[in-house]
């Protein structure tokens, strides 16, 4: 899929006001990575964000993120004016709702039985992707959401294209429409900085597994807050 057309089909969809206020479940893997998709988004989507990251191995890691996602949709709540990049709106956003799905890190392992050492961006991150996006849609499903998507493309070590197409083969599964997204695309990645900053956001340096966090451990070359 060429990811700049993901970029732009979003941009163009946002622009048929017959479709503002649609609910919109957000699958969210950090508050980081989140901050730049929900100022974009919740000036015309109804949002609940969809916290469930059964990839990280250590739970006291996933429920710092877990808080730093909350604590920074309730900051984002109160200011329902400030655009991305800091200036003010003439319209207001919606109020931002979060959920947290359940903590499954032994059903992450077992999915990945085989590819501990499979490297980065293989096929052990394409079958997390399937998990988290799978979940995300059935809970879409179960609660009469008829849309969703995911912050992961956001991150500059993510291949958007592949997210996208597994989305797009779970909605043919499930019935509930996937948002195809690059959240990269127009400085989103750097406004994903800059609003950490602003925040305070807590910004981890691996991307949750075990696996990434020896990579980091062992001196590999990575990028903070890539999931």
């Amino acid at each position: 899929m060429n990811t700049v057309n993901a970029s732009a089909k979003l941009d163009e969809r946002m622009k048929d006001g017959k479709r503002r206020g649609e609910r919109l479940l957000l699958h969210s893997c950090c508050a980081p990575c989140s901050s730049y998709c929900l100022m974009y988004l919740r000036f015309f989507y109804r949002i609940t964000v969809y916290y469930y990251n059964p990839n990280i191995g250590c739970e006291a890691e996933y429920e710092h993120r877990a808080s730093e996602q909350i604590r920074f949709i309730a900051e984002l709540n109160k200011g329902r004016f400030l655009k991305p990049d800091g200036t003010k709106s003439e319209t207001e956003a919606y109020e931002i709702d979060v959920v947290s799905g359940d903590y499954e890190p032994e059903e992450y392992l077992r999915r990945v039985k085989g590819l501990e050492d499979c490297p980065e961006r293989g096929a052990r991150c394409s079958i997390c992707f399937d998990m988290r996006l799978r979940k995300t849609a059935e809970y879409a499903k179960k609660t009469g959401i008829g849309l969703f998507a995911t912050t992961l493309t956001l991150s500059p070590l993510k291949n958007a294209g592949l997210i996208n197409e597994i989305g797009l083969k779970i909605a043919e599964e499930t019935g509930v429409e996937y948002l195809e997204s690059d959240f990269k695309k127009k400085n989103g990645y750097l406004y994903s900085i800059r609003l950490s900053e602003q925040f305070g956001l807590y910004r981890q340096d691996f991307c949750g597994c075990d696996f990434s966090k020896r990579k980091t451990q062992s001196g590999a070359k990575d990028t903070k807050s890539t999931e």
